[in-house]
């Protein structure tokens, strides 16, 4: 198996599966009193810190769920609702339509549940959102008077593009606005700060950077006012009930600690990998598009992340081509895989939607090699030559 498909999920690191198992053999839940829940409550609190200093945040940031689509889910319905609750007129959402869809079908519910009005602040070519087009947007219609919050994913999933955090926090702030981020993708290959971003809100998940899937962390500055999803034994400050899972938890820590270690080595290597994928497979299918910044620094784009658009191609019969001969990947994101319809990252930079319908995403991580590339390139011309005779349905 070949797989390049790490942005959807990436192999456990050995760190995490030790934490876990460890704990695996321990019982005690965090909230009791007896000794076995304070052993337990020692680990998380333990966990807790380590996340948080890889994070450059406080342990009270840190607030556990059950993965970054609930993290999501409770920052923008959270901040939306408490906001609401003090000024009635406070019903505008700002977001990109490039966000993932824990971001856009919460804000889609929104709209259509709790009375939400959702602005879209274009991306350009390259899927980045400009600070004067957020400026432009919350100053439309009524105003910033009549805006809830600000939420813009701090690096892509699909085609990699890094956004400009400090400057669209700043914007949001100069208007008195609350600003969430997802950074699930950003953590463990950008160098992501909380407090130095100056986010109200940022949201992270384990298995995106070699931890569990089931868990993952919302990052709350604690002048934030958010209404809670869940409701009932008001664990993590009353803001997300629920029994914690320990060793999910402990390998969450245990992954996000060693993601930071060998970040910039890692970094600097899947870079070099991902060029040289971009191009062979340039070489390989000289009418591939590859979408996102050409700009391959570290500001621009994501280290592990290659996406193109194969004229003439469904992205689906790619995907299942490949997948024959072992190789694995995906049209865009794993939330979405199976929906035969254009990537909505695609269409909000503009690419034409026939072409958006041509897209596979190729996406790096621990474990690949120079021969996980080469193995895919080999293969490639083949694949895109039988797809383009099935054409497009």
């Amino acid at each position: 198996m070949t797989y390049l498909d790490h942005a959807a999920t990436t192999p456990l690191h050995p760190d995490a599966v030790a934490a876990i198992t460890e704990q695996y053999m321990r019982v005690g839940n965090a909230n009791s009193l007896h000794g076995s829940g304070r052993a337990a409550r020692r680990v998380v609190e333990e966990s807790r810190e380590a996340l948080a200093e890889s994070l450059g945040a406080r342990p009270s940031h840190v607030v556990f769920t059950g993965g970054g689509t609930e993290a999501d889910n409770l920052a923008v319905k959270g901040l939306y609702w408490a906001r609401r609750a003090a000024d009635a007129r406070r019903t505008r959402i700002l977001a990109p339509k490039i966000e993932h869809h824990a971001v856009l079908d919460t804000l889609h519910w929104l709209a259509e549940h709790e009375g939400a009005s959702i602005d879209w602040v274009p991306v350009d070519a390259h899927g980045r959102v400009h600070p004067a087009a957020l400026d432009e947007a919350i100053r439309r219609g009524p105003g910033p008077q009549s805006v809830a919050l600000v939420t813009v994913m701090w690096a892509n999933n699909e085609v990699g593009t890094v956004q400009p955090v400090l400057d669209l926090v700043a914007v949001a702030h100069a208007h008195d606005l609350p600003i969430h981020s997802d950074a699930v993708q950003a953590f463990g290959h950008l160098p992501v700060d909380f407090t130095a971003s100056g986010l109200d809100a940022m949201t992270v998940t384990a298995h995106k950077i070699g931890g569990p899937i089931g868990v993952g962390a919302l990052l709350l500055d604690r002048k934030a006012e958010l209404t809670p999803l869940l409701h009932g034994g008001g664990q993590e400050r009353d803001v997300r009930s629920g029994t914690l899972d320990t060793p999910a938890i402990a390998g969450f820590a245990a992954a996000a600690t060693a993601a930071v270690r060998e970040r910039d080595q890692e970094a600097k290597r899947l870079a070099q990998l991902r060029d040289l994928l971009i191009d062979e497979v340039l070489d390989a299918v000289p009418d591939a598009v590859l979408s996102g910044d050409p700009d391959r620094g570290p500001e621009a784009r994501l280290p592990g992340i290659a996406h193109f658009c194969f004229p003439g191609c469904e992205g689906d019969s790619l995907l299942l081509l490949l997948d024959a001969q072992g190789i694995e990947c995906s049209t865009g994101s794993a939330c979405s895989a199976g929906i035969a319809q254009p990537s909505h990252v695609l269409l909000a930079m503009g690419v034409p939607s026939q072409l958006a319908r041509c897209s596979l995403r190729f996406s790096l991580g621990r474990t690949s090699t120079t021969e996980d590339v080469e193995t895919l390139v080999e293969a490639l011309p083949a694949v895109v030559d039988r797809a383009r005779s099935a054409g497009l349905s």
